[in-house]
């Protein structure tokens, strides 16, 4: 490992006195660190920076301040540089700790497998390394209206767990409703709200029927520790049938401004179909009563 004097003075003098914001520190940092994965993932290649200004058409002048982390680089410039190097541009971005030779060619492997046989794989995987007592925890996904709420409570009734409900729970761990953690913290503070919440929620529970929000299928992360400590049931509808059920529960938010609203909700279900379906169950409520949607819900449990 290289190390050397990446802060730029001035910007220490500006840090001193106070005139960056959070904002502006936080991007200094990762262009530092950014900085030091370039220098580091080119020593390692045995290239030059002439070489590597020659290979990626960025100057040489430009690639000392960027190994310095004071180049505020394009994306344009930044996806020649991994080119060079023949890496990933998600590769070269990444932040934190380079991740355990095991993992980087775990990860190669997994790329030339098939679609089919990466479900195998990843079945495999889960069935090897499931989180005890994972089929005692029943989640409920989909998106908003599905029923995971109604239904829950009925399912939670009928096997005498507790229900939990991911949005109380975020807003009892934040002291804050959910609209205040997005206005006032945004949504990456949610996201850190909704992890903490189904960590502690399997942590302080060996059997419950839980019904997180329906975008947690886009944070990959969360998702995956859902799939690995929950028995998933993925409750599905008709977009016509979602927005009609959200009406019925007196929410016109949805309609509100927006004539694209049911082709908005039929691209979010399209868009998260593919993670939904990753579900060891799903159960289609389209056209059904509340009493056969959940007889129907019975019928995919566990054994």
């Amino acid at each position: 490992m290289f190390y050397r004097n990446s802060i730029a003075p001035m910007k220490i003098e500006r840090i001193e006195q106070g005139t960056l914001d959070e904002a502006q520190i936080e991007d200094d940092k990762f262009l530092r660190q950014l900085g030091e994965r370039i220098f580091d993932l080119r020593v390692r290649r045995g290239m030059t920076r002439k070489i590597l200004s020659h290979d990626s058409s960025v100057s040489e002048r430009y690639l000392a301040q960027l190994e310095a982390g004071d180049g505020n680089i394009s994306i344009v410039r930044l996806r020649h540089i991994a080119g060079a190097m023949d890496i990933p541009l998600e590769d070269l971005i990444r932040t934190g700790p380079e991740p355990p030779p095991e993992l980087i060619l775990l990860m190669q492997y997994l790329t030339r497998l098939s679609p089919a046989r990466l479900t195998q794989a990843r079945e495999l995987l889960v069935s090897t390394f499931e989180t005890r007592g994972r089929r005692g925890r029943i989640a409920l996904i989909g998106l908003r209206g599905a029923g995971k709420t109604t239904l829950g409570k009925m399912l939670a009734e009928h096997l005498k767990v507790p229900l939990i409900e991911m949005t109380k729970l975020i807003e009892r761990d934040a002291g804050m409703t959910v609209s205040e953690i997005f206005s006032l913290n945004g949504q990456a503070a949610y996201r850190r709200y909704e992890r903490r919440a189904l960590q502690s929620a399997v942590k302080t529970h060996d059997r419950f029927v839980l019904s997180p929000g329906g975008s947690i299928v886009t944070e990959s992360a969360t998702f995956d520790e859902l799939l690995t400590s929950c028995y998933s049931i993925w409750l599905k509808a008709s977009p016509e049938e979602h927005m009609a059920r959200v009406i019925g529960q007196g929410d016109r938010r949805p309609m509100k401004d927006n004539r694209e609203a049911m082709k908005d909700l039929a691209r979010i279900l399209v868009g998260r179909e593919a993670m939904y379906a990753k579900a060891d169950a799903a159960v289609d409520t389209t056209g059904l009563t509340l009493q056969q949607s959940f007889d129907v819900l019975l019928r995919a449990l566990p054994a």
